[in-house]
C-alpha cells in the first residue's frame, strides 16, 4: 500500500468509533416514521456530541447509532442556528472521542477527509482539499453562517454534522452544507468557532452574539500595503457584501473594504473578528478600522444582537 493511503487510513481509524449516525424519528398515525438523518461525533467520554442544528430542527426523538450498532436516545443540550451547531448528550461513560484540532493552523490546499452517513450509507468517507477559509455562507432560510471552511470534499444529504478531519485525524470542521447545482463546493463550520459555541451551549443552552450584517472573506493583503500600515500580518478580511439596513450598512461600510481592526485589536482572521463579537458588544458603539482606496478609515459601528 502506498504511504499516502496509509496516512489516510490511520487518520480514519483514529476517529471512526467517535462518528455516529443521527436519526430524527416521529410518530405519525400511530406509526414510527424517519423524519431526517444526519451525522455527528462524540467529543467527550461522557457522551457530548457535535452535530448541525438543522439536522435536529424538526420535532421528534433523536436516535444515535454508534459504529458497533449500539442505539440510544439523545437529548438536546442546546443549539445555535446562527452557526448551525447543536450539542447532544447520550448517557453513559467511556465513549470513544474525536480529537479536536486547531483550525487556525489550516492552509489552503491542505488535504482533508469528511466522514458521515450520506444518504444513509453509514461511515462513508470522502476526500478533498481546503479551498478557502473565513467564508460567510448564506443558508436556504437566509441566515448568514460565519467563519466557514470551503472544501471540495464530496458531501451529500446525511453528511451534515459529521467531522472534517486532517491527515492527523484531528477534527478541523463540522460538515454543514453543499451548494445545490454546484460541483466541488462544500462547507464546514470552523472547529475553533464550534468549540467556542459549545462552551455557551453546555453552560447556558444558548449563545448571545453581536451582529454586523456583512459577508466576509479572508485574504492576503498586498506587501506594499502591509509595509505602509506597518502590520505584523499579511492577513486581512475583505467585505464581500453589506446587508441593507444592518449595522455595517448604517456605519458606511462598503463592499471591497478590508477590515484591519475592531475594538482596538488588529484583525487578521475571521475567527479573530467573531471572537470579539460577543453579547457584550450588542448596542455598544465600537471603532472599526478599514482600508479603502489607499487610505485608512475609522468608522463607528454599533452591533445588533443576532436573532
Amino acid at each position: 500500500m502506498d504511504p499516502f493511503s496509509s496516512i489516510i487510513i490511520q487518520a480514519i481509524e483514529s476517529i471512526k468509533n467517535a462518528v455516529v449516525r443521527i436519526d430524527l424519528v416521529q410518530q405519525k398515525a400511530g406509526k414510527t416514521a424517519l423524519a431526517g438523518t444526519g451525522s455527528g461525533f462524540v467529543f467527550s467520554s461522557d457522551g457530548y456530541l457535535f452535530t448541525n442544528a438543522h439536522v435536529i430542527a424538526r420535532p421528534g426523538k433523536i436516535k444515535v447509532t454508534l459504529l458497533d450498532g449500539s442505539e440510544m436516545e439523545a437529548e438536546v443540550v442546546g443549539k445555535d442556528e446562527d452557526t448551525d451547531i447543536a450539542i447532544l448528550k447520550i448517557y453513559g461513560n467511556g465513549y470513544s472521542v474525536a480529537s479536536l484540532g486547531d483550525s487556525s493552523e489550516l492552509r489552503i490546499g491542505q488535504f482533508l477527509v469528511a466522514i458521515g452517513n450520506p444518504l444513509g450509507y453509514q461511515h462513508s468517507v470522502s476526500t478533498g482539499v481546503l479551498s478557502g477559509v473565513g467564508r460567510t455562507l448564506r443558508t436556504a432560510n437566509g441566515r448568514l453562517i460565519e467563519n466557514v471552511l470551503q472544501t471540495d470534499a464530496a458531501l451529500n444529504p446525511g453528511n451534515s454534522g459529521g467531522p472534517l478531519i486532517d491527515t492527523a485525524g484531528q477534527v478541523v470542521g463540522i460538515n454543514t452544507a453543499i451548494i445545490g447545482g454546484a460541483q466541488g463546493l462544500s462547507f464546514a463550520i470552523d472547529i475553533n468557532t464550534a468549540k467556542e459555541v459549545a462552551k455557551h451551549l453546555i453552560r447556558d443552552g444558548k449563545v448571545k452574539k453581536a451582529y454586523l450584517g456583512i459577508m466576509i472573506q479572508e485574504i492576503e493583503i498586498h506587501p506594499r500595503i502591509i509595509n505602509y500600515l506597518k502590520r505584523n500580518s499579511n492577513k486581512g478580511i475583505l467585505i464581500t457584501s453589506v446587508d441593507a439596513g444592518k449595522p455595517g450598512y448604517r456605519s458606511g461600510l462598503l463592499q471591497g473594504d478590508i477590515i484591519l481592526g475592531f475594538a482596538g485589536e488588529e484583525i487578521t482572521s475571521s475567527a479573530g473578528l467573531f471572537r470579539l463579537l460577543t453579547g457584550e458588544r450588542v448596542l455598544k458603539p465600537t471603532v472599526m478600522r478599514v482600508w479603502r482606496r489607499s487610505q485608512v478609515l475609522e468608522m463607528m459601528i454599533t452591533p445588533e444582537e443576532k436573532g
